[in-house]
C-alpha cells in the first residue's frame, strides 16, 4: 500500500509541475493512485505488465473524464497527470543504459516491454475517449 500512497504524492506532483490549478491536485492524487493500485491487482492476478496497464489506462481515463465532467474542466488535467504512474520510465531507462554498455539482448528485451506498456496506454485512452460525452455527462442532448 506505501505504493499507492507514493503514486498518490507522485501524481499530486507531477499536477504541480504541470501546472494544474491547486483545487484539482486531490482528484489527480486519487486517480492516479486508482490506476497504480488497479495495475498492482491486475500483475498479481497474473495478467502481463502490458495487459495491467491497459486495464489502468482504461480505469485512469475514465476516471477522468468523469472527473471533468464533475469538476467542470477539461479531462486532459486529470488525465496527464493520473497517467504518471504507469509510464513506462524504468524501462527506457534501461533500455538506454543496455544500449549504451553493449547489451543489446537486454536492450530489445526491455525496450519491447517499455513499446508494449506504452502501446497498452494509448490504446486505454483511445478507447475511452471514443465514447460519447452523454455517457459522462447525460444531460448532453444528441444533435
Amino acid at each position: 500500500m506505501i505504493t499507492v500512497a507514493a503514486a498518490f504524492v507522485g501524481t499530486v506532483a507531477f499536477a504541480l509541475l504541470f501546472g494544474v490549478p491547486r483545487r484539482f491536485y486531490p482528484g489527480c492524487g486519487f486517480i492516479g493512485a486508482a490506476g497504480w493500485l488497479l495495475y498492482l491487482l491486475l500483475e498479481g492476478a497474473g495478467l502481463s505488465a502490458a495487459e495491467a496497464t491497459f486495464f489502468a489506462a482504461l480505469a485512469v481515463a475514465l476516471l477522468s473524464r468523469f472527473a471533468a465532467v464533475w469538476q467542470k474542466c477539461p479531462a486532459t488535467v486529470f488525465l496527464i497527470a493520473g497517467i504518471f504512474p504507469l509510464v513506462p520510465g524504468a524501462g527506457i531507462y534501461w533500455t538506454s543504459y543496455y544500449l549504451v554498455t553493449g547489451a543489446l539482448a537486454d536492450a530489445r528485451a526491455t525496450g519491447f516491454s517499455a513499446v508494449k506498456t506504452a502501446v497498452a496506454i494509448v490504446l486505454g485512452i483511445i478507447l475511452v475517449f471514443e465514447l460519447p460525452g452523454k455517457v459522462f455527462h447525460p444531460k448532453i442532448r444528441q444533435v
